[in-house]
């Protein structure tokens, strides 16, 4: 962000509340291990449609010790549920006795997957996020039983599949068969919703740079999910997040996996493409 934001409206009484201060994204460079570069701040694609110059990742707007923790791995607490995820990719569940690794051999070959999703399934006919895969195979391959969507199980297991994306840029399609559930997606983003009658822009597009009581706000990209929030010490998936954040607003919020979540999923994913996959991030 590189010009000054003006608040107004309802929006203005809940900055205010907080008390209001503009705090520029640091300028920074994201390095995993020394190894693995990432690209945090880029030109915004055409999915924004014009609403932002330059999408930049939330890594940006986090103080310099949240930041460092995303540089090393062994600093990082959300690794600790990736080393989770790969016994349980190991292990054979359900009727079949099948494991992860049974078809996919080594997580590796999930590499590029997460940069994808969520994406249109030809064979389903719809549009499924990480965790809806996930389920299909847990149910369909292994007769195994679904996971919980926000599920402790469910977030180690996409955060292992993040986690061998990382560096791999976002690249959400939103063409095809696809679009229609994307317009569904942009139309509740913008929609003003609860008592404050906030949308999902009136943060992370009209006033990302400002503080908003101890938090500063960032443009919203999921590009860094699942994140583990030093806030509540564990990791988060996407729809958890969107859960809380239309609470925030004061309205009654759409279930995780809901065909809506679904759809601001993929809006909001796509409006992160070009930023690198970062999962598992640290966030507040």
């Amino acid at each position: 962000m590189r010009k000054t934001k003006t608040v107004t409206g309802l929006m203005t009484l809940a900055l205010m509340a907080g008390g209001a201060a503009l705090a520029e994204p640091v300028e920074d460079t994201l390095n995993v291990n020394g190894e693995i570069e990432m690209t945090t701040w880029t030109e915004a694609s055409a999915a924004v449609d014009g609403a932002l110059s330059e999408v930049i990742s939330g890594w940006h707007f986090r103080g310099e010790e949240t930041r460092a923790m995303q540089q090393d791995d062994f600093d990082n607490p959300g690794m600790i549920f990736v080393e989770s995820a790969m016994e349980a990719w190991e292990t054979a569940e359900g009727s079949e006795g099948k494991s992860c690794a049974s078809c996919h051999e080594g997580s590796d070959s999930m590499a590029g997957v997460r940069a994808v999703y969520p994406k249109w399934n030809e064979a389903a006919g719809e549009v499924r996020t990480l965790e809806m895969q996930i389920n299909d195979c847990r149910e369909n391959r292994m007769g195994a039983e679904p996971w919980k969507y926000t599920g402790g199980d469910m977030v180690n297991m996409t955060a292992l599949i993040a986690s061998v994306s990382r560096g791999l840029p976002i690249n959400v399609a939103i063409d095809g068969p696809a679009q229609s559930t994307w317009e569904q997606g942009k139309e509740l983003y913008y929609t003003r919703t609860g008592q404050l009658e906030l949308s999902c822009a009136n943060c992370h597009e009209d006033n990302y740079g400002n503080m908003i009581r101890a938090d500063h706000l960032s443009q919203g990209h999921i590009n860094g999910f699942p994140v583990y929030r030093l806030k509540n010490t564990k990791l988060n998936a996407v729809h958890a997040r969107f859960k809380g954040c239309v609470r925030d607003t004061r309205a009654e919020t759409y279930a995780p996996g809901s065909p809506e979540f679904v759809a601001l999923e993929l809006y909001v994913a796509s409006r992160g493409n070009g930023l690198s996959v970062e999962g598992p991030s640290v966030r507040n």
